[in-house]
């Protein structure tokens, strides 16, 4: 079966983008395109940094300079080259594995229709405000469930996020019929997590699904006899790192260097 990427609004501008010439051997540096979901955010920094230049107010016209800058830096969409192979789980999101645990899946995902009701191991990507915060789907195939659930904004980086902050839950399933289950975790800052997808929606590997704005984690869980391919302080990158290949039960330990 091929899975055909959909043609969403947010992603349809940038077919050409991410689609280069197959025939190419080599790529330039080219600088990342803002997402337009943070084009508003960027226009609205920069109008009110523009109204402090105008009156000569430059104590505060300097400092907007700078936020607009950041603003237009958050929001940065950069074209992602997606590895391609049997049964990889590739990362969500950019930002360091700071959690790898054992848990049971969350209820939103749960059951027989979903993940089942075994443990499963969850890996755990926190990003700060300086990372990129488009996030990817970890495998290709269909939308099956996309559950938002309200709640606190403690820091991502607590177990309990997992079950007390704002989240939103997605199930994805392969061709195959495996499904992968990852949670979008907003964080103090973050206050609006904004999906791309829908249940029903067919997506390819490394496709964008969401962004989270201002700083918050993704948990990504595994399947039963699936290991993890990243260790703890590993910094990954969303749409090309693999942290895992379905059915395959080694485990990666690091060490800090």
């Amino acid at each position: 079966m091929i899975v055909s990427p959909i043609r969403h609004p947010y992603t349809a501008a940038m077919t050409s983008l991410d689609k280069p010439d197959i025939g190419t051997t080599s790529i330039k540096w080219r600088w990342p395109s803002v997402h337009p979901e943070g084009r508003k955010f960027v226009l609205l920094s920069a109008v009110i940094c523009l109204i402090f230049a105008l009156l000569a107010w430059e104590t505060l016209a300097w400092p907007m300079a700078g936020i607009t800058i950041w603003v237009a830096a958050f929001f940065r969409d950069p074209v992602r080259s997606t590895p391609t192979g049997e049964g990889l789980v590739i990362a969500p999101a950019d930002g360091l594995v700071t959690m790898i645990t054992t848990v049971p899946p969350p209820r939103e995902l749960a059951g027989e229709d979903g993940l089942g009701d075994a443990p499963m191991t969850r890996v755990s990507i926190f990003m700060s405000v300086f990372d990129v915060h488009i996030n990817r789907t970890p495998i290709a195939g269909t939308i099956k469930r996309v559950a938002y659930i309200a709640g606190s904004f403690l820091n991502a980086d607590l177990d309990k996020a997992s079950e007390e902050n704002e989240r939103q839950h997605f199930l994805v399933e392969g061709a195959d019929g495996t499904r992968i289950g990852f949670t979008q975790i907003a964080g103090l800052v973050a206050r609006r997590i904004v999906p791309f997808v829908k249940a029903g929606d067919v997506v390819g590997l490394g496709q964008r699904v969401g962004l989270i704005r201002f700083g918050s984690r993704v948990d990504v869980y595994l399947p039963a006899g699936t290991g993890h391919r990243v260790a703890l302080g590993q910094r990954t990158i969303a749409g090309e790192t693999v942290i895992a290949r379905l059915g395959e039960a080694d485990r990666s330990i690091g060490a800090a260097q």
